[in-house]
């Protein structure tokens, strides 16, 4: 057995990698590789490896933002795609484990640390409860830990996907301009990098205003800087992430808490903690108080779909592996 393990969280702009050794989740030589520089998982692998003086591994666990079941992966937002028994063999691998981005996500909030969490609002986790993962990044990802025992099961699931079920007049208005350009509306459609451009351009619509921004950072600068269009999209925003949070907490009975995970949040993270998201989140009419006992925290945490891929290793409950 080779002395380290690869672990890698695949997205669709950056490859993140790191080293770790058997029966560890600590990371070593992390390493963030953009994609687009490599023609496909192998070669960005052979490369990392070759930085980092690592002649082979013969176990991989590794992440992916798109659906990983079949034998065919495709990657949804960029060019990547392979056979996994082919792939395998390219790099040599006698276990080969592949998971869902947000089901190492959900991993991985079983290894970061306390100071890696803020509460948001307050709330007690119920012992023996599952727990929920979503968070807004290149897409919307959604997962959930359920107990088994003294383990836990991360589910893999497309919850980014559901349908956006608008609130009061202005969602309304919102869903109406969205269904016109997309047709069927997700929450994906609005709570995401290119979301939130659907989002301003939606809300600047409906206020008679020119949208002034194209780029998600741009929104999100300007919002934090008080421009007002910007503003309230990212207000917007959040709260609707907590409706749909709540929504998802009523589905899965994740009276457990809720970790918020993504790369937009940390970026906001002020703004976020003062948002309306936790009145959404409880706004539910009947069931406003099932919501209000439920914990939720921002996770800060650097590298947590690695921590997760590097737990996936020798969880026999998440994800599938196959051997030579």
């Amino acid at each position: 057995m080779s002395e380290y393990a690869l672990v890698g969280d695949i997205g669709g702009t950056n490859a993140r990698l790191a080293l770790v050794r058997p029966g560890s989740v600590e990371l070593e030589s992390i390493r963030t590789l953009a994609c687009a520089d490599y023609a496909n998982l192998d070669e960005a692998c052979l490369a990392y490896l070759a930085e980092v003086g690592v002649a082979a591994v013969d176990r991989a666990c590794l992440a992916f933002a798109c659906p990983v079941q079949g034998e065919q992966i495709r990657m949804t937002n960029n060019h990547w795609a392979f056979s996994r028994t082919e792939m395998q063999q390219r790099l040599g691998l006698e276990q080969f484990r592949l998971l869902n981005d947000f089901t190492a996500m959900a991993l991985g909030m079983l290894h970061v640390r306390d100071d890696e969490l803020v509460a948001v609002g307050g709330g007690e986790s119920l012992a023996g409860s599952p727990r929920l993962v979503i968070g807004p990044g290149t897409g919307l990802g959604v997962s959930a830990l359920v107990p088994a025992g003294s383990d836990w099961v991360p589910l893999s699931t497309e919850g980014g996907h559901v349908s956006f079920a608008p609130t009061d007049e202005v969602e309304v208005a919102v869903w109406r301009q969205l269904r016109e350009q997309f047709g069927r509306v997700s929450v994906e459609r609005i709570l995401c990098g290119q979301g939130l451009v659907n989002l301003y351009r939606a809300l600047a619509g409906y206020r008679a205003l020119p949208a002034q921004f194209s780029e998600p950072a741009e929104i999100t600068t300007a919002g934090l800087a008080g421009d007002a269009l910007a503003r309230e999209t990212l207000s917007r925003f959040c709260r609707i992430l907590g409706e749909q949070a709540g929504d998802a907490v009523l589905t899965i009975g994740a009276r457990g808490g809720v970790y918020l995970c993504g790369g937009i949040l940390p970026r906001i993270r002020d703004f976020f903690l003062a948002s309306a998201f936790r009145e959404g989140f409880e706004a539910k009419g009947r069931f406003v108080d099932y919501l209000r006992s439920v914990p939720v925290w921002l996770c800060t945490a650097d590298y947590p779909g690695l921590l997760g891929a590097a737990a996936g290793l020798d969880n026999p409950l998440a994800g599938s592996h196959k051997r030579s």
